[in-house]
């Protein structure tokens, strides 16, 4: 799932973009109005966190611009503003939901995750297809009773297999939803990630597996004999 952090505070925003990586987002961070909305044009993101203050503009005149240009993408509105009304305008303005500063990173990623969850089905908690379970909440993949050993990238490539079992996932989307604009991605880093996620799977004995379609992408069914 890839996320685009709009915030100016360097600090904090580099503490927020670890702790969303962390917890296996992609994350891009942007320090203005003007750089947000150049990345939004650029790209599809499944989550916006967008801090009021920013150093071009007011973050609400973002976000009614947004909601004009017919953006549906979740936000995540926070701010130090501190009264009431500043909350309601922001709900009424297009926001989904709203974080006061200072905030707890733990709340952050559970409040991302509802939101992710509210905006579609297939956004629960647990994934499972076959003998594999994709926990989100902890970032853990069980097969039977097998717990895998995988990376940050690792588990959000098969949790975005999992999402679309049987259909197929090309490697530009995978690469679009695993990597920030500022990550280094070489040209067979897909590849050599399957590949592995693909090994672990199998050696655990997973009953679904992940096939390569050359030139198209990957999907998960069910291992072939």
């Amino acid at each position: 799932m890839r996320i685009i952090l709009v915030e100016d505070n360097a600090r904090l925003s580099a503490l927020t973009t670890d702790a969303l990586r962390a917890a296996g987002f992609a994350v891009d961070p942007v320090q203005s109005a003007a750089d947000a909305e150049t990345t939004l044009r650029g790209g599809a993101y499944d989550c916006v966190i967008l801090d009021l203050g920013l150093p071009d503009g007011d973050g609400m005149d973002l976000l009614s611009a947004l909601r004009r240009n017919g953006l549906p993408t979740p936000v995540l509105l926070v701010t130090a503003r501190d009264k009431a009304s500043s909350v309601v305008d922001g709900l009424n303005g297009g926001a989904d939901d709203y974080m006061r500063k200072p905030f707890n990173m733990d709340e952050l990623v559970a409040r991302v995750r509802a939101l992710l969850r509210r905006h579609g089905a297939a956004f629960g908690i647990t994934l499972q297809e076959g003998n594999i379970a994709l926990d989100l909440a902890a970032r853990r993949a069980v097969v039977g009773s097998v717990t895998l050993d995988l990376s940050r990238r690792e588990v959000g490539a098969l949790e975005m297999l999992m999402r679309h079992p049987g259909r197929v996932i090309s490697k530009s989307s995978l690469e679009d939803a695993l990597y920030g604009f500022g990550d280094e991605v070489s040209s067979n880093a897909i590849e050599v990630l399957i590949h592995r996620l693909r090994k672990k799977l199998a050696g655990a004995g997973a009953e679904i597996g992940i096939h390569t379609l050359r030139g198209i992408g990957y999907l998960l069914s069910e291992r072939r004999s």
